[in-house]
């Protein structure tokens, strides 16, 4: 695998510095570089627009116990249960009892969430025993988070937002330390390297490795993978969860459709109008991974329909109005019709490996958001944690990197660099060994490793399946070698996270929560309650205990 994702010479780009340099612009990233900047200087990387991300397109909102009828005691254990045994817990403490202060900053910042009377509006999703989600503008809670940020961002003099910059890799000094990371700007075709005290990573998801996901197309894994390039450890990758409910309407995206529409009370019922999640303990409100493949069994049989029926009109409107409408521009009023639905990929559980403080093996990295992994979601998210999750360990991140001491790196500290010298994975005569090896460009296309990744190593994975995966992506591996190309970028990026989370769920020899395998379909406590760690410098998965410290 290559250590570069493509060659670059230092002694031909810009050069920028910086005291935080924060990779992503969703909630966690720009909460991160918001609370940073109350003290530091700060520099925004994003690969699009800012306020292009997963938090965006959040739905059914963010988890919180703020009601006199709830407490961080009754969401701890509902997220440990929904976590399947793989919960660290001291991670999950920390959700829950940081989250209602940092929930009431976003509400100071300007957030409006729906209200009742007078008092904030709390709903109730999968796997939660009291109604404790917070929501926006019925159905919108992500972006009216995303706008909030977004705006408190771009008036901020301490934070310098660079859009439409593509982050390659990270840079290391000859100790292996973070010293800041390599960006692309596609348009100028310019490189850009950014210097900084402490890299942030929050960089978001990889559901684009799936031929149907809820996400946008931002979502390749990008963090992630330059991460592991770099020599960071990856934990837990083969839990990837399935949101249970996408709209499945040939030749549609997979618009996500909320677990709220659920704890609402709306009703999945299978081809022939029949409930079949009655006998399921929580029945449609059980968690994501048992709701998901309960559909994906019903589909072998038929469609699968989501009725919202039993909310009726003033409810479906006023909570649900952007899903209403956007069924009816496919030609479904949920009002009158049944909803077809079917699971898509939605959110990775594992990611870089960090502690509750953020940070991941390799000196002044930092990550938090859907690309890091803490344990604080075990094997299986609980419904409407994620934005939360953001907001709490980037808090956390900023109090760490508060208390280090480090002068400001300089270019001359990347390892390797000599002024005039080669370039960064270049041979001696100034081009890529990769390329020099290969030879003419080999046409892999997004839609061949979505389709390779959604059969073997999808909601329902086997040993023969996951083996015909590792071989046919070793393979891409080997012979896939990117141009300059946003899309091509991506591609290599998808890559080498497809064939991360492929050899997680080749060596988990269980099912627990996002990871199901139908040749060994129990969750086995005695060899597996353990989490999977990888790293580059080696080709195998091992395991380390669970956190039990409280």
């Amino acid at each position: 695998m290559r250590r570069c994702i493509v060659p670059w010479h230092p002694d031909e780009v810009a050069v920028y510095s910086t005291e935080v340099l924060v990779l992503g612009s969703g909630i966690a990233g720009l909460y991160t570089a918001l609370r940073a900047s109350e003290i530091l200087e700060v520099t925004v990387l994003t690969k699009k627009e800012i306020p292009e991300s997963n938090t965006k397109h959040a739905q059914g909102g963010i988890a919180v116990a703020l009601d006199e009828d709830d407490s961080p005691s009754l969401h701890y254990e509902d997220t440990l249960q929904a976590g399947a045994g793989l919960c660290d817990w001291e991670a999950v403490r920390a959700l829950v009892e940081d989250g209602p202060r940092r929930v009431e900053e976003l509400i100071r910042m300007g957030t409006n969430f729906d209200q009742h009377d007078g008092q904030l509006a709390l709903t109730k999703e999968a796997a939660h025993s009291r109604r404790r989600i917070l929501h926006a503008h019925g159905d919108a809670t992500g972006g009216e988070i995303e706008r909030t940020l977004v705006e408190q961002t771009l008036k901020n003099p301490r934070i310098s937002v660079r859009e439409g910059h593509f982050v390659l890799d990270l840079l290391q000094n000859a100790q292996g330390e973070i010293i800041g990371a390599l960006s692309f700007h596609e348009k100028s075709q310019r490189f850009e390297v950014h210097l900084a005290r402490a890299v942030v990573l929050s960089t978001g998801g990889m559901g684009q490795l799936y031929r149907y996901t809820t996400n946008p197309e931002v979502a390749t894994g990008d963090g992630i993978a330059a991460a592991y390039r770099a020599g960071a450890e990856l934990m837990d990758m083969e839990f990837v969860q399935f949101h249970p409910t996408a709209l499945a309407i040939p030749g549609a995206p997979r618009f996500l459709v909320s677990e709220a529409v659920r704890g609402e009370g709306a009703l999945l019922r299978n081809s022939q109008g029949q409930r079949f999640m009655e006998s399921v303990p929580g029945q449609e409100l059980a968690p994501r991974d048992i709701v998901a493949r309960a559909i994906w069994q019903e589909q072998t049989h038929g469609p699968v329909y989501l009725d919202f029926r039993p909310l009726g009109e003033e409810k479906t409107l006023n909570r649900f109005p952007m899903i209403y409408q956007t069924c009816l521009e496919y030609g479904i009023d949920v009002l009158k019709d049944l909803l077809p639905v079917a699971p898509a990929a939605h959110y990775l559980m594992g990611g870089i490996r960090t502690s509750i403080q953020g940070r991941t093996n390799l000196p002044y990295l930092y990550a938090c958001g859907e690309c890091a992994c803490n344990g604080v979601h075990g094997a299986n998210r609980l419904a409407s944690n994620s934005l939360l999750d953001g907001l709490v360990f980037g808090a956390r991140i900023v109090e760490d990197i508060l208390e280090m001491s480090r002068p400001m790196p300089s270019l001359s500290d990347l390892n390797g660099y000599e002024k005039g010298k080669n370039g960064i994975g270049l041979d001696s005569n100034g081009n890529s060994n990769s390329d020099s090896e290969i030879g003419e460009r080999y046409p892999l296309q997004r839609s061949e490793l979505q389709a390779l990744m959604w059969e073997y190593v999808g909601i329902v994975r086997e040993e023969e399946g996951l083996k015909q995966a590792l071989i046919q992506l070793d393979e891409w591996k080997q012979r896939y070698v990117p141009g300059r190309r946003t899309e091509e970028l991506e591609l290599e990026n998808l890559l080498t996270v497809g064939y991360c989370v492929t050899k997680a769920a080749y060596a988990r020899l269980e099912s627990r929560g996002g990871h199901y395998r139908s040749d060994y379909p129990e969750i086995n406590d005695a060899c597996w309650q353990k989490h999977s760690v990888q790293e580059r410098s080696t080709d195998h998965v091992r395991t380390v205990p669970v956190s039990r410290v409280d």
